[in-house]
């Protein structure tokens, strides 16, 4: 019994001094060692560069295009025939345009006036709101404003008691209403600007120009919808109507010849207009082709 607890002291002992001369190893985990490998994935990753990011756009763009390009189109002139075949039993029925315009960063919402050769509906009358005084107060309403004042119509406006389609200013007072109205009128796209005409000392000559127009704004995304023509109109009246919008709409949104060459106009940007659709109360939405 001595022996073999004599002989178990000795291997105890054997097995300390081995571990303290040589130190165990321990082998990493696999649950750490794959971190390890994740983090060493995670910086080999590179970043695209804006030219690798553009030429993907612009594959991306040209993908988009012959898609596009594969989809059945009609002149305007198909387009009213196959409506009028459809409608044929509702006279009365419209002819509603919708046009998708690209927005880019930097792109103001577009909006415009126009007048159609053929008015398609009796449309509601513009309320004129000018903010000027003494002798262009006086002209304002000599041209058929509906509310003339200064800054103490702010306080109406912004309670809503005061409402308008148009806001016009003359350039004295525009710096006196715009920190209290900038941002209530300015998100209803009705803030006066020198950029769209309506801050000016022509007053007078502005209302006259504007008067029976319409008004016509795209939403956020840049769509715009609009009825041109009633269904009893003949084809050459519709026609005519939709080139007028179209018109304005070009105008608006910068897709003219003129705005093209134009120097001035060559650093605006552009809200290209991507797609034309003709439709009716009941029929089906028909891309146009000759736009």
């Amino acid at each position: 019994m001595s022996g073999t607890l004599l002989q178990f002291g000795r291997q105890c002992c054997r097995t300390t001094v081995f571990s303290s001369l040589f130190p165990r190893t321990f082998a990493t985990t696999s649950t750490v060692q794959a971190g390890r490998n994740k983090n060493k994935n995670a910086s080999k990753i590179r970043t695209p560069s804006k030219k690798a990011m553009a030429a993907k756009e612009k594959r991306r763009a040209a993908k988009a295009a012959l898609a596009d390009s594969k989809l059945e189109k009609l002149t305007l002139k198909e387009a009213i025939d196959v409506l009028r075949a459809v409608e044929v039993t509702s006279p009365d029925a419209m002819y509603e345009l919708y046009i998708k315009t690209e927005m880019g960063s930097g792109v103001a919402v577009p909006k415009g006036r126009f007048k159609l050769p053929r008015e398609a509906k009796a449309q509601a009358e513009d309320r004129i709101l000018v903010f000027a005084e003494g002798r262009q107060a006086e002209e304002a309403k000599k041209a058929g404003a509906h509310i003339v004042g200064g800054p103490e119509l702010i306080d109406g406006i912004l309670n809503n008691r005061i409402r308008a389609t148009s806001y016009l200013s003359t350039p004295a007072l525009i710096r006196a209403i715009t920190p209290r109205l900038g941002r209530f009128l300015g998100q209803q796209g009705l803030m006066p600007s020198e950029r769209r005409g309506t801050v000016t000392d022509d007053i007078a000559g502005y209302i006259q120009r504007i008067q029976g127009t319409n008004e016509w704004k795209a939403d956020k995304k840049g769509n715009i919808h609009m009825p041109i023509a009633s269904m009893h109109f003949p084809a050459n009246d519709v026609m005519k109507n939709f080139q007028h919008f179209m018109t304005s709409v070009k105008k608006a949104t910068g897709n003219t010849k003129e705005a093209k060459r134009n120097p001035k106009d060559a650093n605006k940007p552009v809200a290209q207009i991507s797609k034309v659709i003709l439709s009716s109360t009941q029929g089906p939405g028909i891309r146009i082709s000759d736009y």
